[in-house]
């Protein structure tokens, strides 16, 4: 039976195309393709099964280097007898964990969770896969400072110095590991996977960077793929850096022209003032408040300027999940020392956390190794002070994110071109205001994705499928289920902002 095993598996590993055969990486050494998933319930998601998948630190020089580890998981379909195979899916980020995330899934697909084993899998460099380590807590607490705004030589000092010890920490601390944490290897990550599952080809549904690991597995590997559902994703059709510099405006835009107008238009109950002037200009009064006198959360941690921005950035995710709260942390700041425990628990919640040093570890490899940035520190010193000025909601941290990798080393990641040749038609989703994928973006990679079909939804959320919209959600169902895409790019009404 092992001898049949191997067999079967090796046969379903081929040479990939594009960057990937360029590389000349096609065999798969057998001490990859023999293994045995070892399935066992998943810690805190008993509807799972979890395993660990060896894999090469190197897919493009498989037979050198040490070996790593990449947690995996899978639902299994819930209706064996008109099961349609795999669908596999992955986390946004870069830097969100995957793990756990078929359990969700399946909770709100459940037509679609009948029909296929849904799996995903924690990538590489994350926390139970091999993580890469760049920095303790207190240095990641230090690295976004209390005022991203402060544009004082000082300051802007203070920014680039800690930049560039964050690029060389995940050198000095990853292991070995930093250079070969890219989208690239991820996706070979996974083909070994779909082939240790048995299957020739896998449906996939991947929201924000995800979006781009699907395009990229899809390029690499199109005769293995089904299905493709691209959910809010982020531009792949050119770099890391073009696309994080569009992102600022995409956030700003989200914030004015979607939430500010929310939250004045509730100022009955609010009270945060009755047009999006007034209510913006209180917010900015209460972060420039925040910096002389830092509101103290009950469990000790300060809400600073930099802890506004980041909550407020992250409620701008989803109308119907973040506005409300985000009003109701707003509120209890504008009169902090005596806010109603309610209050006071809601800005906990919104203000109190903001991503985590493993986080930001996978986040920086990725997007400092996946393409090229300039290394222009001065001219980025420049750039950034104008998105301060222009789109300070985001802008005022971009300086930070681009410091790292301007002082990156030279990655030797080969590009990867997404074309969409030979796929078939494909499902894109994007909203008009998403603030994290702009929506310029999508556009750009739905045209660089020949064969894809844009489904266009009002508002500004991230996030499409499974997120209340019966609209979006009965086309992906259909394509999904009988591979039904529509004849050409659709729209679908915004859900409606609650509270």
């Amino acid at each position: 039976m092992a001898g049949l095993v191997t067999v079967a598996t090796a046969a379903l590993l081929p040479t990939a195309t594009g960057s990937a055969a360029a590389a000349g990486d096609g065999h798969v050494p057998a001490r990859y393709t023999e293994q045995r998933l070892d399935w066992h319930t998943c810690d805190g998601a008993p509807s799972l099964d979890c395993a660990t998948m060896t894999v090469p630190r190197d897919w493009h020089h498989p037979a050198s280097g040490p070996d790593i580890g990449v947690s995996v998981s899978r639902h299994r379909a819930t209706g064996p007898a008109a099961r349609r195979g795999v669908l596999m899916m992955a986390a946004g980020g870069p830097g969100g964990q995957g793990l756990h995330r078929p359990a969700g899934f399946a909770g709100k697909s459940p037509a679609v969770a009948a029909a296929y084993d849904i799996v995903s899998f924690n990538q590489r460099g994350l926390p139970l896969s091999t993580p890469v380590t760049c920095q303790t807590r207190s240095e990641f607490d230090a690295f976004f400072g209390d005022d991203s705004r402060d544009r004082s030589p000082a300051a802007v000092r203070g920014t680039v110095r800690r930049s560039r010890q964050l690029a060389r920490a995940c050198q000095e601390r990853g292991g070995g590991l930093a250079p070969y944490v890219t989208t690239g290897q991820t996706v070979r990550d996974m083909d070994l996977f779909r082939a240790l599952l048995g299957a020739r080809t896998i449906a996939y549904y991947g929201p924000s960077y995800a979006a781009m690991i699907g395009a990229y597995y899809a390029t690499e590997f199109p005769h293995r793929v089904e299905r493709l559902v691209l959910d809010s994703s982020v531009a792949f059709d050119g770099t890391w850096e073009s696309f994080l510099v569009d992102q600022p405006r995409s956030f700003q835009r989200r914030f004015e022209r979607d939430f500010l107008p929310w939250l004045a238009a509730r100022d009955a109950t609010y009270h945060y003032g009755r047009t999006a002037a007034a209510v913006k200009a209180m917010w900015e009064a209460r972060r420039r408040a925040l910096r002389d006198h830092p509101a103290v959360l009950d469990d000790g941690r300060p809400v600073t300027p930099n802890r506004l921005d980041f909550g407020t950035g992250q409620a701008l995710y989803n109308a119907a999940q973040g506005f409300a709260p985000l009003a109701t942390a707003l509120a209890a700041l504008d009169h902090w020392d005596t806010a109603a425990p309610a209050g006071r628990g809601m800005a906990k919640t919104v203000f109190g956390d903001y991503l985590s040093p493993e986080f930001l570890a996978e986040y920086t490899a990725v997007t400092c190794n996946d393409t090229p940035w300039s290394h222009d520190m001065d001219g980025w010193v420049r750039r950034t002070a104008t998105y301060t000025a222009k789109y300070p909601l985001v802008g005022a941290r971009a300086l930070a994110f681009a410091a790292t990798c301007a002082a990156w080393p030279a990655s030797r990641a080969p590009h990867v071109r997404v074309t969409g040749k030979g796929l078939p038609p494909t499902l894109m989703l994007a909203s008009r205001h998403d603030p994290a994928a702009h929506y310029e973006g999508v556009q750009r990679s739905h045209r660089a994705l020949r064969g894809s079909r844009l489904v266009t939804v009002g508002g500004g959320d991230h996030g499409q499928y499974g997120n209340g919209n019966r609209c979006v959600d009965t086309l992906v169902n259909r394509y999904l289920m009988t591979g039904g895409a529509p004849a050409r790019d659709t729209t679908c009404p915004a859900p409606a902002a609650t509270g």
